[in-house]
């Protein structure tokens, strides 16, 4: 499927694998792809961030990030739903970094494994991400995935990604309008 990346959409691919080594994680995720994408400058998902402001507030939206992996993952929506039913998760997550230190739920703590430079995994929802990309340029009879094919894979979700892109403004919606919609994404079902 590489093969079919255009150059903007696999700089896109390789910044992901800078933020994830710079940051230290254990896998590329789907944040890692949205700063990627964030980075850009003279492409297609560049253009449609900037005139959804988005590169204007790169700042607030990383700190979003930061509090959903201060969550575990949890998005504010899933959240939400977990106060609906009882559950306090800005009291879990307290309880938890009173014990454990700040950020107890944002890492995973395994032993660190030795990896080649640009060599890291992908994890499944990052995976998820480049494979609807590919859909989303079948579905507009495109014949290469662009960078904006990445951000209309991410505005799709589902997850904590998505969730933030559509509390920053950015909604698979305004995502096509900012492209100029060319074709409906995802497709209609049925």
């Amino acid at each position: 499927m590489f093969e079919k990346f255009t150059s903007s959409a696999r700089a896109v691919v390789e910044g992901a694998v800078k933020h994830s080594e710079r940051t230290g994680a254990e896998a590329v995720t789907e944040e890692h792809l949205l700063l990627s994408l964030l980075d850009a400058a003279g492409t297609r998902a560049s253009s449609a961030l900037t005139a959804l402001g988005l590169d204007r507030r790169r700042e607030a939206l990383e700190g979003a990030l930061g509090e959903a992996r201060r969550r575990g993952g949890l998005s504010r929506t899933d959240a939400q739903a977990l106060a609906g039913l009882g559950i306090d998760v800005a009291e879990i997550v307290a309880r938890v970094e009173g014990t454990h230190g700040r950020g107890a739920l944002a890492t995973l703590r395994r032993p660190r494994r030795w990896r080649p430079a640009g060599h890291r995994p992908f994890t499944r929802d990052a995976k998820a991400v480049l494979e609807r990309s590919l859909r989303a340029a079948l579905a507009r009879r495109e014949r290469h995935i662009g960078d904006e094919h990445i951000l209309l894979a991410l505005a799709t979700g589902p997850g904590v990604v998505a969730d933030i892109l559509t509390e920053y403004g950015a909604s698979l919606p305004e995502v096509e309008r900012a492209l100029g919609d060319r074709g409906a994404w995802p497709p209609p079902a049925g």
